[in-house]
């Protein structure tokens, strides 16, 4: 079961996502529902720990079997979903994820709440600021990523 649920005053998120670095590159998801990128990752589910659920959905999105290499961000969003309009409070564990060369051989099957097909993407870390990746805080430290557990509050 997924930690999420509605209020009166719009739908709570528990999730992590996983930083995946590989040859000058992060991987990101799409889907042709949204006009941004976003991160692998996804919801935690009941009884399970934010790193045990990085590796999970980081496999049920990619096909491979990735270690964490350590915590990153913490990150507490409050938003409006583009498409929905739904209003958010979001509370996310981001982790870095070890490099692999088995990361050339990654196939995404993984499909979004709404059951529309996602897709994996590379995108040079020097051209990430020529795209709209959300959140929009976390990408902006991606190329310098502090080397300790740095906790984020994003309003928009």
């Amino acid at each position: 079961m997924d930690l999420t649920f509605k209020t009166p005053y719009g739908r709570f998120n528990y999730r992590v996502g996983a930083i995946i670095l590989h040859d000058g590159k992060v991987l990101l998801m799409r889907n042709p529902e949204v006009p941004y990128l976003y991160s692998v990752g996804g919801r935690v589910n009941y009884n399970e720990t934010t790193e045990e659920a990085v590796i999970r959905e980081v496999l049920e999105e990619t096909g491979v079997k990735l270690s964490v290499d350590r915590p990153v961000f913490f990150h507490e969003q409050f938003f409006d979903e583009e498409v929905t309009g739904e209003h958010f409070h979001e509370v996310a564990v981001y982790f870095l994820m070890k490099d692999t060369a088995a990361l050339g051989d990654i196939k995404c099957s993984s499909v979004t709440e709404r059951g529309v097909s996602e897709e994996l993407i590379w995108i040079p870390l020097d051209e990430l600021e020529q795209h709209y990746v959300v959140p929009v805080s976390i990408a902006r430290e991606l190329k310098n990523m502090p080397g300790h557990f740095t906790p984020i509050v994003e309003r928009d």
